[in-house]
C-alpha cells in the first residue's frame, strides 16, 4: 500500500514541486525512492510562516551499483530552490548510521508528513530500528544536538533556537519515561502528550509555539523561564542517565540490517 500524508495547511504549489523533484531524482539517478518525508519544523510541530520545506528520502539504487567495485556517492542532494530543500540517503548509508547510533533515520521513520513510500517498507524498517537502535547512543545523539543548539542560543540569541533545543530535550524526557524504548516520536506535540509534565510548562510551550506559527522572525529574547529550566535540567539528567560507552558488539545489529538491505536491494 502506498503512503501519502500531507496536511492541507502545506502550500499545494510547493508540495507539487516536491513531488516533481522526487520524480526527477528517481528518473535521473535511476533509483527507487522507498520513503520520502518532511523532516523540518513542519513535521516537528512548530512551523513558522516562512519555514522551509525539508523533504528527506531513503532510496535503493540498481543492483549493478551495489555489485560494482567502484563506489558511488550514497547521498543525493538537490539544489535549494526557494523554500524547497530535497535530499536523500542510500538505504545502506541510512542503516549504517542507524547502527552507529544516529537518530536521523529513526526520525524520518516517525515523521507525520509523508510524501510517498511503501507502507510495508516503513513498517519493516521501523521494526528493524526497534531491534537495532541503541537507546543510550540515540539519547546521546539528542543530548549533543540539543546542547549545541542551546549553546548557540545562549551565545547569539534567537528564539527559534529554543525550539531546536526543546525538541531534543523533550525526546530525552520521553526516553526517560519510556525506559524500554529507543525510538521516540519526532513530533513535539506528540512528545508532550506522551510525557508527564507540569501543566504550566505545557502551557508555556503552547504559547511559544503559537507565537512561532504567526511570526516570520521571532528575534532575540530571553527564553521563558519554565522552558529554559526544563531544557537545562533534561540535558543535565541525560549526561548521567544515558551512558557514553565504548565500542559495542554489533554482530547482531549488522546481521539484521544486512538481511533487510539484501531483501530490499533484490526486490
Amino acid at each position: 500500500m502506498s503512503l501519502r500524508s500531507v496536511p492541507e495547511s502545506m502550500n499545494p504549489a510547493v508540495v507539487a514541486a516536491v513531488d516533481a523533484e522526487l520524480d526527477r531524482v528517481a528518473a535521473e539517478h535511476d533509483v527507487s525512492i522507498r520513503l520520502a518525508i518532511e523532516s523540518g519544523s513542519r513535521a516537528w510541530g512548530f512551523p513558522s510562516p516562512d519555514s522551509d520545506y525539508d523533504c528527506r528520502f531513503v532510496y535503493v539504487a540498481g543492483l549493478e551499483t551495489y555489485l560494482s567495485p567502484w563506489r558511488t556517492r550514497d547521498v543525493i542532494e538537490s539544489p535549494l530552490i526557494g523554500l524547497l530543500d530535497v535530499n536523500g540517503w542510500d538505504l545502506a548509508k541510512a542503516l549504517r548510521l542507524l547502527v552507529a547510533g544516529n537518530a536521523v533515520l529513526v526520525e524520518w521513520l516517525m515523521s507525520p508528513i509523508v510524501y510517498r513510500g511503501g507502507e510495508s517498507f516503513r513498517t519493516r524498517l521501523r521494526e528493524v530500528a526497534v531491534e537495532v537502535a541503541d537507546r543510550d547512543r540515540i539519547a546521546r545523539h539528542y543530548l549533543h544536538l540539543g546542547a549545541r543548539q542551546w549553546t548557540l542560543f545562549e551565545r547569539n540569541g534567537g528564539l527559534k533556537k529554543v525550539f531546536y533545543s526543546l525538541r531534543p530535550a523533550m525526546a530525552l524526557r520521553w526516553l526517560r519515561e519510556h525506559p524500554g524504548a529507543a525510538v521516540a516520536p519526532m513530533h513535539l506535540p506528540t512528545l508532550l502528550s506522551q510525557c508527564e509534565l507540569p501543566a504550566d510548562l505545557v502551557a508555556a510551550i503552547a504559547e511559544l509555539t503559537e507565537l512561532k506559527s504567526k511570526t516570520r522572525e521571532m528575534g532575540s529574547a530571553a527564553a521563558p523561564a519554565l522552558i529554559a529550566a526544563f531544557i537545562v535540567d533534561e540535558f543535565a539528567r541525560a549526561t548521567t542517565e544515558f551512558e557514553s560507552r565504548g565500542p559495542r558488539d554489533l554482530t547482531s545489529a549488522r546481521a539484521i540490517t544486512a538481511e533487510f538491505f539484501r531483501a530490499e536491494a533484490l526486490s
